[in-house]
């Protein structure tokens, strides 16, 4: 291989450009039409079939592309969804690992007019539908990194793609396959990961931290069935009131804060700095992207605490409810039982199982009135502190976010939960970690009218792209 060392950007850009235009946005657009729920939203998702026909679409995308070398296999374990593992040699003894995933949340409410999670639009920059932005358009820019490399003939490490089914539900396959296919996969010096968030569309955001994350089924019951509440109400107590004396042991209802201090940890001094850098980049785009109904304000002022509550601080989300008629047919009934679907975000550093114990004991211990309370968890994921970065990578981070955005690279924690990075940090905790995404502003994972904003993912691709050739002069 010729010994061409640096990228032409704008080859870099021009090649990128045509490749979403014909080939990727034309993809992801079938792929949005394709309902593959991840499992914990669509317990059949085998027996519909939906999975399989998104792996096969990406699988039939990924043989078109003019990569050398490139192995490319899905693999099945049983009772398990599928994972896509592509193999690309390289010319440096030294391995790259990529990563994303093809499942996704389910349809939601409130998808604007002429949008919907199965039906995509293209409007402008933007392509809305269920799943483009997270994460289906990560094997594509994958793919696309390497193409870009192998067209410029620049050097690259051998690169693992791995592609899971079970992100959403919280990847409770993945580590049967990573166990399964550890000696293929190597040790990698750097992993990839393209399923994070970014704080605008002007530059290359890199994820620093992750929250882990709680989530269970709060159910109390106080009657067999449901009664008359003209007969019972002051005598039995109202399930949905004990609920919120419950919830009051772990939440102060004024503030949102969150009380047990074993949720909390320390707050490294590089990520408080972080936080107020970002507060002081983006002012109040740290909170007024948000869809706002009527005067409804941020829970405080200040937009470095903002930044932090949600990345380094523990908080409480109720998601989804059981044991609530609609409005239109709710009777005067006092009802038999009431459940909540608790979410609770951890700060990076808090044990997510053993947080998930205390927390089934806190909520369920001495119920009020003696009520019946039981609290059922099955997601418990830790959350993740990125190791310093290496001033190869920093500076590849800096100088391709200048050259592909026009600014230079950020840094910022993420309130989301991506398991696959506690995960792979425990296991290879000698590597380097690129973790950065496209869901920008109104952008709206896992809510109505999400959407890839086209121009990030194309640079995002050209960044990757100089990353991994930073990382091939590191280690050559």
């Amino acid at each position: 291989m010729p010994k061409q060392t640096t990228i032409d950007a704008a080859r870099a850009s021009q090649l990128i450009e045509r490749v979403y235009a014909t080939s990727i946005v034309p993809t992801l657009t079938k792929y949005i039409e394709i309902p593959n729920k991840s499992p914990g939203f669509d317990p059949d998702w085998e027996k519909n079939g939906h999975m399989q026909r998104a792996m096969d679409l990406i699988v039939a995308w990924c043989r078109t592309r003019k990569i050398d070398g490139m192995k490319l296999e899905v693999v099945r374990l049983p009772g398990r969804t599928p994972l896509l593992f592509i193999e690309v040699p390289g010319a440096v003894d030294d391995t790259v690992l990529l990563y994303g995933h093809m499942d996704k949340q389910p349809e939601m409410t409130g998808w604007a007019e002429g949008l919907g999670p199965w039906q995509p639009v293209l409007r402008g920059d933007r392509l809305y539908g269920r799943g483009g932005a997270d994460d289906g358009y990560s094997t594509f820019a994958s793919l696309a990194a390497l193409e870009l490399l192998q067209e410029q003939k620049i050097p690259h490490a051998r690169c693992v793609v791995i592609i899971e089914g079970c992100e959403e539900s919280g990847s409770g396959d993945l580590p049967f396959y990573i166990e399964h296919l550890g000696k293929r996969i190597g040790t990698p010096s750097l992993v990839v990961c393209l399923d994070s968030g970014a704080a605008d569309y002007e530059r290359l955001w890199c994820t620093t931290s992750l929250r882990g994350m709680v989530i269970g089924n709060l159910h109390v019951e106080v009657l067999r069935e449901g009664v008359h509440s003209g007969e019972a109400s002051g005598i039995v107590p109202s399930s949905f009131r004990i609920l919120r004396l419950l919830l009051d042991r772990l939440e102060d209802a004024k503030t949102g804060r969150i009380l047990p201090e074993w949720l909390y940890v320390q707050i490294p001094e590089q990520r408080a700095a972080q936080a107020r850098e970002m507060a002081t980049a983006l002012g109040d785009g740290v909170w007024n992207h948000y869809p706002w109904s009527g005067r409804t304000q941020p829970v405080v002022s200040d937009a470095a605490e903002l930044v932090l509550n949600r990345t380094w601080r523990p908080q409480l989300a109720i998601t989804g409810a059981a044991g609530l008629p609609p409005l239109g047919t709710a009777g005067n009934v006092l009802r038999a039982g009431t459940a909540l679907r608790v979410s609770v975000r951890l700060p990076p550093g808090v044990d997510a199982a053993r947080a998930r114990e205390r927390l089934a004991r806190l909520l369920t211990d001495d119920p009020p009135y003696g009520a019946s309370v039981r609290f059922e968890s099955s997601e418990a994921n830790d959350g993740w502190n990125a190791p310093e970065l290496a001033p190869w990578l920093e500076a590849a981070l800096r100088e391709s976010s200048q050259t592909y955005f026009g600014a230079p690279a950020a840094y910022m924690g993420e309130g989301g939960t991506i398991p696959f990075m506690a995960m792979l940090g425990e296991r290879f905790p000698a590597a380097q970690f690129l973790i950065t995404g496209v869901l920008g502003p109104e952008s709206n994972a896992h809510g109505p009218n999400e959407f890839l904003h086209l121009p990030t993912a194309r640079k995002l691709t050209c960044c990757v792209a100089e990353t991994i050739r930073r990382h091939a002069l590191r280690t050559s």
